[in-house]
């Protein structure tokens, strides 16, 4: 058996990265909004059927300027499920506007509807939704209480590059989605996001904001004769480089897809019967749901079952991780945010769940080798 170290995640190389990169380091266009800029965006609204989609830096940022586009501000509660990534808060405190940490559903890790509603009050403006994993969330009571209240849906669809859910795109659900192609994604261009709307208005104001506040996309496209300061905004468009590296990225999603696919249903046929006997919980997908394979986890009986994995696997080369910590118990959680039910649910999730080995490259042997790691285990 190879003794070779498994790591948790590894970057796709794409074939035409350096052929793209040599092409703008050649051309005298290197900052953003050139060639490949407008490229990956059209794959990007392709790939999602989304009307509009923006570049940016990061997911991060992609979120925060939908804080903008909506105008969070203080005095505003937005909706958060507590077991999430850091950004999805920080977008919403950097506006002033108060976080609301919600609990999610075990079955999926996603925010629970019904915490959802009984945490709505006269301040909610918005929900975040995360579709952990690249699974989807339970949009349709989400919807409807969107609708009855009022409030807007973010997602983050930063897991989630082509999943969908009853036929519908992940991120062009909602009023605003963002995405993420950082190069632990499925797709990635190292640091790297997009902003998807529907809302022409919102496109327009979002194209100013992006560009430090200016008009320039419309001057680009010879709609004014000059640019100038329109409005409030910051320099979230990336260069062309990056965009070099999407573009040969997305030229190859459905590679990337069916290799990580693979990776997936294995791990699902591997492990089945030893999870059944064990009293495992195995990453399952909702039938109406078209999931990405961004991840697969299992969630262990208790803590102290599964750190005691983590060690076990990491003793025959393997790196199994964790994942998020609940923000509610964050620092910064206490600090922006309020909690109006205790998050139990996100709590155990959270020390219970072991993420495996997902990468395009991965080999069958290599799968067999963390199958045997994971099931070898006793307790």
């Amino acid at each position: 058996m190879s003794t070779d170290r498994i790591i948790f995640s590894r970057p796709y190389r794409a074939v035409n990265e350096l052929n793209n990169l040599a092409t703008v380091l050649e051309s005298d266009h290197i900052h953003g909004d050139g060639r490949f800029t407008a490229s990956s965006t059209a794959r990007i609204k392709e790939i999602t059927g989304s009307k509009h989609a923006l570049l940016t830096t990061s997911c991060t940022h992609a979120l925060e300027l939908g804080g903008l586009l909506l105008e969070l501000g203080p005095g505003d509660e937005v909706i958060v499920p507590s077991f999430a990534f850091s950004s999805a808060a920080t977008a919403v405190a950097l506006r002033g506007a108060t976080i609301v940490f919600v609990d999610i559903d075990l079955a999926t890790g996603n925010i629970d509807p019904a915490a959802v509603a009984d945490a709505i009050t006269a301040r909610t403006k918005a929900v975040l939704v995360m579709h952990y994993g690249g699974v989807a969330a339970d949009m349709e009571p989400l919807l409807a209480l969107a609708q009855q209240y009022g409030i807007a849906l973010i997602e983050d669809n930063a897991h989630g590059l082509g999943g969908s859910w009853r036929g519908c795109k992940l991120g062009t659900i909602g009023a605003v989605g963002t995405q993420s192609f950082h190069d632990t994604k499925n797709i990635h261009c190292g640091e790297g996001g997009a902003l998807l709307l529907s809302d022409d208005a919102l496109m327009e104001r979002a194209e100013i904001i992006r560009e430090k506040g200016t008009n320039r996309a419309r001057f680009l496209r010879g709609q004014v004769d000059k640019y100038s300061w329109q409005d409030i905004g910051s320099s979230y468009l990336p260069s062309e480089l990056n965009a070099a590296v999407l573009d040969a990225q997305l030229s190859e999603f459905e590679t990337v897809q069916a290799q990580r696919h693979r990776v997936w249903d294995g791990y699902r046929t591997g492990l089945a019967d030893w999870a059944q006997e064990r009293d495992v919980h195995l990453m399952t997908v909702p039938p109406d749901c078209e999931h990405t394979a961004h991840l697969f986890y299992v969630r262990m009986p208790n803590e102290q079952i599964r750190d005691a994995m983590i060690r076990h696997v990491a003793e025959q080369g393997i790196v199994a991780p964790f994942h998020y910590v609940p923000l509610d118990s964050s620092a910064a959680g206490k600090r922006y945010g309020s909690t109006p039910q205790p998050c139990v649910r996100s709590e155990l999730f959270s020390t219970t769940i072991l993420r495996l080995p997902l990468w395009p490259m991965l080999s069958a042997d290599q799968q067999d080798r963390v199958v045997d790691a994971v099931t070898s285990y006793s307790w």
